[in-house]
């Protein structure tokens, strides 16, 4: 109720030094822009004498942090001639806070005699930096700290997160195994790290030695099994909720990381059905059933999600003082969770790919939303890449201040670059990143193998994987490149090491073997692509259906390969062989190398490749000599090469633009046969 303190201290006619410290305590305690005026108003009002209270100061200091100013509590710190221990904590914490790490350790190094309070500070800000030199900067300072301070359980537990993230789970595991008198935030740190270093069965393995499990410890449980995503992940996270605490369940983050482990275990329905069941709808807990139904390529119940907010959040607050302290509510929320559901939304709007209801939809979204720039900037970013816009995408980057620019503007210009072949460019972007994380190595490891520069995308992974644990996605991003370039050799080899360092994430080396399979099936390889298929049939994982949706009369229709469950499919498949007449007509020859299976006595190469879902969904527009001038298309895989050529010819001769979102991009296929990835993808 820090509100009501300062409404208190506004009564006060000349509050003493205690008064203002409280004053600036509840101005820390809320953290608002407004909070920020009303300190500086405060601070230049107080008696100078005031200032000399190293107490006093300390609180000046943490609330200036506290609300995003760490100019002026920088300047405040460097001027005063009495530094104190819990002026240095200030500063750190601030610097922590305000995710400069690097400035809370620099100043660390001033203070001669740190106590457990500032070592703690300093594994924090180890932690959020996570690279190789912090990692040797917490070894080295942990091993000569006083042995009294190893028995603090909170120098434990931040010493065990700052060697988690700096990528050394076994020091890690080693000082854990260590410590007798184990606490519930200790083991908490032992699971967060092994959730962020993917070794989610190992977090679950802590998690089964603790005999009272707080809220936390479930939520990283149910983490850990999202992160899974396996059957018997699923089973676990089903045995576990049957048994938690109702009363837990009240608990929006421990729900909403419930409703993720169910949608990632592709268990979307119990995930939906216990949405609907509670009362409970926070912004964080619609944004893990957009990602859910995402993830399960139901992109239209993502949408559905998102109107379902606009109508509870917004339209049923009609009193003013309500909407305020809900808008409130959701920035707060919208920032902690790393802008997800707005970029959840964006792509759930991709993913569906039409027009009509993504004009509506952008329409819906909150303004003060895009008041962020780096939120703005970002998503602007994306959009000019997954366009074929790459350059302009570049050229926004550069135009932005720095302080704008965050893991997800880099991530969002890399992969800009990636689409359209700017190694170069995106080398420069790599290279001036400071802060590099697991998810800008991957980004640009993906821009590397586009390019089918192989030996610099592994030489980065290398580098990567010297101070840290190897990364799922980075091999993913490898392997695809050598899918692209038909290398069976390469993509054998990419997969065995995947085996090798990742033998627990069953679901993702499904995926992992199709794209194996098809790389053997394109250079004629059928045998081996069979073989591969077999292997995957007898262990029962669940192959991806590739699945085409489009919007033709107000009307979602969805479209599988050779589908004949479309009320009208006669006359779909008559005008898709009208389709492909013309195309032979103009030359077009149908590319073998795209057929991932041995065909069917009954089958041609044009039958199969005719069958595609996205032809299909192309044909329906057409029947009734119907002339469109735009079709739109969402697909939930990677369109394949074939089809690609062909749809930049229908364009042309039907004289229709025709959008194509796939699984790694928007393709413009105009009317001039071109497209706006100018194939490259």
């Amino acid at each position: 109720m820090a509100s009501k303190a300062i409404n208190i201290f506004n009564q006060i006619k000349d509050p003493n030094e205690v008064i203002v410290n409280l004053f600036f305590n509840a101005c820390a305690q809320i953290g608002t822009e407004e909070a920020l005026n009303l300190i500086i108003k405060v601070s230049s009002n107080i008696p100078q004498a005031f200032l000399s209270d190293s107490n006093l100061l300390s609180s000046l200091i943490d609330a200036l942090m506290k609300c995003g100013n760490t100019v002026y509590a920088q300047s405040l710190f460097e001027t005063s001639t009495m530094k104190t221990l819990s002026m240095y904590t200030a500063m750190m914490k601030g610097f922590i806070i305000n995710n400069m790490a690097d400035k809370a350790i620099k100043l660390f190094d001033d203070i001669k005699n740190p106590n457990e309070v500032t070592i703690n500070l300093l594994f924090n800000a180890c932690a959020q930096l996570g690279t190789a030199k912090e990692l040797s900067l917490v070894k080295n300072v942990s091993s000569n700290i006083p042995k009294s301070f190893h028995q603090n359980p909170f120098i434990q537990t931040s010493l065990i997160d700052a060697l988690m993230k700096c990528g050394d789970t076994l020091a890690a595991q080693s000082l854990f195994d260590t410590i007798k008198a184990r606490n519930l935030f200790i083991y908490g740190a032992m699971m967060k790290g092994f959730i962020i270093n993917n070794m989610a069965s190992k977090a679950i393995n802590i998690f089964n030695q603790v005999k009272n499990p707080d809220r936390v410890l479930y939520l990283l449980f149910f983490n850990a099994c999202a992160q899974m995503g396996t059957e018997e992940a699923l089973n676990l996270t089903k045995k576990v909720s049957s048994n938690i605490p109702q009363v837990f369940l009240s608990d929006p983050n421990l729900l909403s990381s419930l409703l993720d482990a169910l949608a990632m275990c592709s268990d979307i329905k119990t995930a939906q059905s216990l949405f609907e069941r509670s009362k409970i709808h926070t912004l964080s807990i619609y944004s893990v059933m957009m990602k859910g139904f995402i993830v399960n390529d139901m992109a239209p119940k993502a949408i559905d999600i998102f109107n379902n907010i606009h109508k509870d959040e917004f339209q049923r607050e009609n009193n003013q003082d309500k909407i305020l302290n809900l808008s409130n509510k959701m920035k707060n929320e919208f920032s902690r969770s790393d802008i997800t559901i707005y970029l959840c939304l964006i792509k759930a709007l991709a993913d569906i790919g039409i027009f009509s209801i993504s004009q509506s939809m952008v329409q819906q979204i909150p303004s003060y939303y895009l008041s962020d720039y780096r939120i703005q900037n970002s998503l602007i970013i994306n959009s000019y890449g997954l366009n074929g816009m790459s350059m302009q995408a570049v050229e926004l980057f550069r135009k932005m201040p720095k302080e704008f620019i965050d893991e997800s503007t880099y991530v969002c210009v890399l992969n800009a670059c990636s689409h359209s072949g700017l190694v170069a460019i995106a080398r420069s972007i790599f290279n001036n990143i400071s802060i590099k994380t697991d998810i800008i190595y991957t980004t640009m490891i993906d821009c590397l193998s586009r390019a089918a520069i192989f030996d610099e995308a592994q030489q980065l992974i290398d580098q990567f994987e010297h101070h840290h644990m190897p990364v799922w996605s980075m091999y993913m991003a490898l392997l695809s490149g050598a899918r692209n370039e038909k290398n069976a050799n390469l993509s054998q080899n990419i997969f065995d090491r995947m085996k090798k360092h990742f033998p627990e994430l069953k679901s993702s080396l499904v995926s992992a073997s199709i794209l194996l399979s098809n790389v053997y099936a394109s250079t004629g390889d059928h045998e081996k692509a069979s073989n591969i298929r077999m292997e995957l049939e007898k262990s029962g994982a669940k192959k991806k259906v590739g699945l085409s949706i489009t919007e033709i009369d107000g009307k979602i229709l969805q479209f599988r390969a050779h589908d004949q469950s479309h009320h009208r499919s006669t006359d779909i498949y008559i005008e898709a062989d009208r389709i492909s007449q013309e195309l032979i007509e103009y030359g077009h020859k149908y590319d073998s190398s795209w057929i991932t299976r041995p065909l069917q006595p009954d089958e041609t190469i044009e039958s199969v490749l005719c069958g595609h879902s996205e032809r299909l969904a192309i044909a329906a527009h057409f029947i009734d000599n119907r002339k469109p001038k735009i079709i739109q298309i969402t697909k939930n895989l990677r369109i394949c090469g074939d089809c690609h050529r062909v749809t930049k010819i229908i364009a042309a001769l039907r004289q229709c633009e025709i959008v194509v979102r796939d699984a790694n991009r928007i393709h413009h296929f105009y009317t001039n046969g071109q497209c706006s990835c100018n194939d490259y993808f």
